[in-house]
């Protein structure tokens, strides 16, 4: 009885224990080193499947079998790496004991199943790098075990749901190179543990919420998007950034001064934008290179040139 199947670009097969030699779990044809082929319904035979891995073997190819959400025990689901085409199986939800589904850098062309909000035990969310689109499901946040969710690189549009804020153990949201618009919910800067929030390269516009900048967010990139109006003067001691990357958006007025009272900022770009006036003196500006200011209105001072007379903001 199989209960795990791990196959990786290395050429190892791992069975935690017997089985038959003669089944065909791959239709395979190689070279050393690397396989194509497609995945078999004959996998779905294994009814005590807990994990399925056929991790960056860049050539398996064709559909994830529909039968795969009969398998009841499945708990690892990893195809990463491949170019696996079609659709995710619309009853995923099925798989009630799956804690990580990891098919990213594939060719997938689908919607996100509105059944995926029933895997309530799911931990590891991994769709990068599809073709993926519509929009997230508005009950994404029944997955209340979910650690990371890493959507980027695809076609999803729409808005960001409200109730992503209802994940309490989510730390790594990744939604970057996709089609969002509208605002960003104010909620997700009242999350207890997220510390990573990538949404650069969407259509996201509106006012940033006060609430992000004075939140557990450490990494927080909306680069390349439209946000508007002037920098929030929020910043504090619970501000803590190892990257915080505003640039490429519609930012005008000065630069707050309160980011000098944030605990850390380790890596800041305010470039690109429609900033003016003078750069605020001492941490974290003394340690900042000029490109982190570059291409704005009229932004003068250490690290840009001096500023000479008064800088006048520019007609909005």
């Amino acid at each position: 009885m199989v209960s795990a199947v791990t196959w990786r670009a290395k050429g190892l097969l791992t069975l935690t224990s017997e089985v038959n030699p003669k089944t065909p779990f791959f239709k395979k044809a190689g070279r050393s080193g690397y396989m194509n082929g497609s995945i078999s319904p004959s996998i779905c035979k294994l009814k005590r499947l807990s994990s399925l891995t056929i991790a960056d073997w860049k050539g398996i190819s064709g559909p994830i079998p529909a039968c795969i959400t009969s398998l009841p025990f499945l708990r690892i689901l990893d195809l990463i790496g491949n170019r696996i085409s079609g659709q995710i199986p619309e009853d995923i939800g099925r798989l009630h004991r799956l804690a990580v589904l990891n098919i990213a850098d594939n060719l997938l062309t689908s919607r996100i199943p509105r059944s995926l909000t029933n895997l309530s035990g799911l931990m590891h969310l991994d769709l990068r790098n599809n073709r993926i689109w519509g929009s997230l499901p508005r009950d994404f946040g029944r997955l209340r075990m979910l650690s990371r969710a890493l959507l980027s690189r695809n076609y999803i549009g729409g808005t960001i749901p409200d109730s992503i804020s209802k994940i309490y153990r989510l730390a790594d949201l990744d939604l970057s190179l996709n089609r969002l618009s509208g605002e960003i919910p104010a909620s997700l800067g009242t999350m207890a543990v997220l510390a990573t929030l990538n949404l650069d390269a969407n259509k996201l516009s509106g006012e940033i919420p006060y609430s992000l900048f004075n939140s557990a967010v450490g990494n927080l990139n909306l680069s390349k998007n439209s946000f508007h109006g002037y920098l929030p003067d929020v910043f504090g001691p619970r501000s803590y950034f190892m990257v915080l990357d505003l640039s490429y958006n519609n930012f005008w007025g000065p630069i707050p001064k309160s980011l000098s009272q944030a605990s850390f900022i380790g890596h800041l770009d305010l470039s690109h934008n429609r900033l003016c006036g003078r750069i605020p003196e001492g941490p974290p500006f003394d340690h900042l290179e000029a490109s982190s200011f570059a291409y704005n209105a009229c932004l003068c001072g250490k690290p840009l040139g001096a500023c000479r007379g008064t800088a006048q903001w520019p007609v909005i």
